[in-house]
């Protein structure tokens, strides 16, 4: 498996490629990861490496919980907000204290983001689902954004599950496959890439290389 690494949504730009094409490209903002745990098979039962990012400095290290803290001292680590767990072939490549950058991506041309999309409270099925509604001419009724029968004969007495009903949207884990790497800015630790991504600006997203090649 490739490795995971802790980004940022910083929002949305555009890029123009070399024929003079406009690409819509989302900003994600990867700091450095640096190796806080190194987990084996003789001691935790399977092998991956625990990594690390966003330094914790001032109020925001006090306010940081005693175990966390705990867990970094141990390991001689200066403490940080994230971690994220990934699960490498070659586990021998990643000593305790390894610090890895967008310098992963260089060789890669698409990826894997993975947010929580944005929540937008309980909705109707016209909104949730695309449903069409019914008319709004005279003598129709209020039942224009309604969903219609959703019941079944007395055989059966009830509702299939699945059934596209109004419900909760959004707040989802997403993930979105195969988007194309665009440009990477080491000097600024961004990195573009072509469509969107799910969640809200100044987001959490999770990256990592693409496992299914277009």
């Amino acid at each position: 498996m490739s490795l995971k690494l802790i980004g940022r949504k910083k929002g949305m730009t555009h890029h123009f490629d070399d024929q003079g094409n406009v690409i819509p490209c989302t900003v994600l903002q990867l700091k450095t990861h640096v190796v806080s745990q190194v987990k084996t098979l003789e001691k935790d039962g399977y092998e991956s490496i625990q990594l690390a990012t966003e330094k914790l400095t001032g109020a925001k290290r006090a306010n940081h919980s005693k175990p966390q803290l705990g867990h970094f001292e141990k390991n001689s680590q200066e403490p940080r907000k994230y971690l994220i767990e990934s699960k490498v072939a070659e586990i021998e490549k990643y000593p305790l204290g390894t610090e890895i950058d967008l310098s992963v991506f260089d060789d890669v041309k698409n990826v894997d983001v993975t947010a929580v999309s944005k929540g937008k409270g309980t909705q109707g099925v016209m909104k949730r689902h695309g449903f069409k509604g019914f008319g709004d001419s005279h003598g129709e009724g209020p039942i224009h954004r309604h969903g219609g029968s959703t019941g079944q004969r007395s055989s059966i007495g009830r509702v299939w599950k699945g059934r596209k009903m109004p419900g909760r949207m959004g707040n989802e884990r997403v993930t979105i496959q195969n988007l194309k790497i665009v440009k990477i800015d080491r000097e600024n630790e961004v990195i573009l890439v072509k469509g969107a991504v799910p969640g809200s600006n100044n987001g959490i997203v999770e990256i990592t290389k693409s496992v299914k090649g277009k």
